[in-house]
């Protein structure tokens, strides 16, 4: 039947995305756009309606959870800040992207991701772990709040969550360790702030059936969970690398969507 079809292509959507999130400690709308054009055969802008959607469930409280075990723990003003600047930036996102054609998210994407590998290859490790702004009791909360701006837009414009923006930015810009980096992303899947930009995509129906989205969930709860079990037990240089590894393949995979 078609609809178990569409269950088991989107339980496979929801367990890449999830894995991807839970090990990078980004947010999974990434591998959910992507995963939902090549399973299950959506154009970009129901990708997109899709994966936020699939995100307003707390979908990573497993892999949060995980991070928390081992040690890893998030700043409450941190999260303040951010959250604020999300609220503002995904509403903008989803009202922008409705204007625009498949052709200019696909493109839109593709310079967003190539930024933040930019940003990921050109970050330095200090020597010195004592001087990283993790071992600080607080950040300036305008730089938070920017944080907070750019990854709400870019959720609401190219429905990718923006934990990619949150982790480097944090990561790369403000010198927070990449683990502690990754659990603030994380949180954000959890906490629903993509719930404007999630509405302006529903309201025009651009998602796909709900036996697909019932299956990304599944597929979300189970990978987040897998994924933050196994970056627990790698450092975080190779967690930078892997996940420059990721968002290449991902600008890649875009690129050729979008020329073809």
């Amino acid at each position: 039947m078609s609809w178990i079809n569409d269950l088991l292509a989107g339980a496979g959507v929801g367990l890449v995305g999830g894995l991807t999130s839970g090990f990078m400690g980004v947010s999974p709308g990434g591998g959910l756009v992507i995963f939902s054009v090549l399973l299950l055969g959506a154009e970009q802008h129901v990708a997109q309606g899709t994966s936020l959607i699939a995100q307003v469930p707390p979908t990573g409280l497993a892999g949060v959870r995980r991070y928390w075990q081992s040690g890893k723990r998030s700043r409450l003003p941190w999260i303040g800040w951010i959250g604020l600047g999300f609220l503002i930036g995904g509403a903008g996102g989803g009202y922008a992207a409705a204007a625009v054609s498949d052709s200019v998210l696909q493109w839109t994407y593709v310079v967003y991701l190539v930024a933040l590998i930019a940003l990921l290859i050109l970050r330095r490790e200090r020597k010195d772990a004592s001087n990283e702004a993790g071992d600080r009791n607080d950040l300036p909360w305008l730089p938070l709040l920017l944080i907070g701006m750019l990854a709400g837009f870019s959720s609401g414009f190219m429905g990718i969550g923006g934990g990619l923006a949150i982790t480097v930015g944090l990561a790369a810009g403000l010198r927070v360790p990449q683990h502690q980096a990754q659990l603030v992303s994380l949180i954000f899947s959890v906490i629903p702030t993509n719930i404007p930009a999630a509405w302006i995509y529903w309201s025009k129906g651009l998602m796909v059936g709900w036996p697909a989205i019932i299956g990304i969930l599944a597929g979300l709860w189970i990978g987040t969970d897998l994924g933050a079990r196994a970056a627990n037990g790698v450092s975080k240089s190779l967690l930078r690398r892997m996940m420059i590894g990721f968002v290449a393949l991902m600008a890649l995979y875009m690129s050729y969507k979008a020329l073809f």
